[in-house]
């Protein structure tokens, strides 16, 4: 756990382990998810998580504007 933790805070670039660290490291593995499934840890606060539905949506054409350059090329 300490290990995971460890790795989570490192990702946020920080040095000392908080008990929202130990929070990401147990929901993020799945087996510690699952042995600590009901547990809340104080502090902890909760994954970050946007419902699909509420995501905007990707079209064709969007998707097309992305991948073209956005300056024509020099001939």
């Amino acid at each position: 756990v300490l290990e995971l933790a460890g790795n989570a805070a490192r990702d946020n670039k920080k040095t000392r382990i908080i008990p929202r660290h130990v929070l990401l490291a147990v929901r993020n593995d799945e087996e510690l998810g699952k042995l600590l499934a009901g547990v809340t840890i104080a502090n902890g606060g909760v994954l970050p998580n946007i419902h699909s539905v509420l995501l905007p949506k990707r079209t064709e054409k969007a998707s097309q504007e992305t991948k073209s350059p956005k300056s024509p090329k020099k001939a």
